[in-house]
């Protein structure tokens, strides 16, 4: 089941490439990054809210704060940086290098989490390697 949500992370990823461009036009890149963040705010809470997640607010330990807040200054770093470079770029380049980090998670996720390096894995991380050098040259 998780590659149906991976498929349609991929699938809203996608849009939200295309929507960005097209709202960005002639737009601070800061502050659209701020409007989609409330935007996603409101939703994320609608969603936990409506299905009681939010009830285990109290059993989160020091780390899971810590983690969980360090995710989200990268997942906001990685925002603003994507929005610029939609701003100065093309979508068709932007949008395929971004997804580099999926290499790149795959080789912090040997490093730092002690997950297995597949050949499976590794070849898929050297194939969008090369993708991205061959988008940016």
């Amino acid at each position: 089941m998780w590659w149906i949500y991976a498929l349609l992370s991929a699938l809203f990823a996608a849009l939200t490439a295309i929507f960005a461009k097209i709202g960005i036009k002639g737009v601070d890149t800061d502050l659209a990054t701020a409007i989609r963040t409330v935007v996603i705010l409101i939703l994320a809470w609608g969603i936990a809210l409506f299905k009681g997640g939010h009830a285990g607010i109290g059993s989160l330990t020091k780390t899971n704060w810590t983690f969980l807040i360090l995710s989200g200054c990268a997942t906001g770093l990685s925002w603003i940086c994507y929005f610029r470079a939609l701003q100065l770029g093309k979508v068709s380049q932007v949008a395929p290098v971004d997804k580099l980090s999926v290499a790149l998670a795959i080789a912090l996720s040997v490093i730092f989490l002690g997950e297995p390096l597949t050949l499976k894995n590794a070849i898929g991380a050297l194939l969008i390697i090369g993708g991205t050098i061959v988008l940016i040259f």
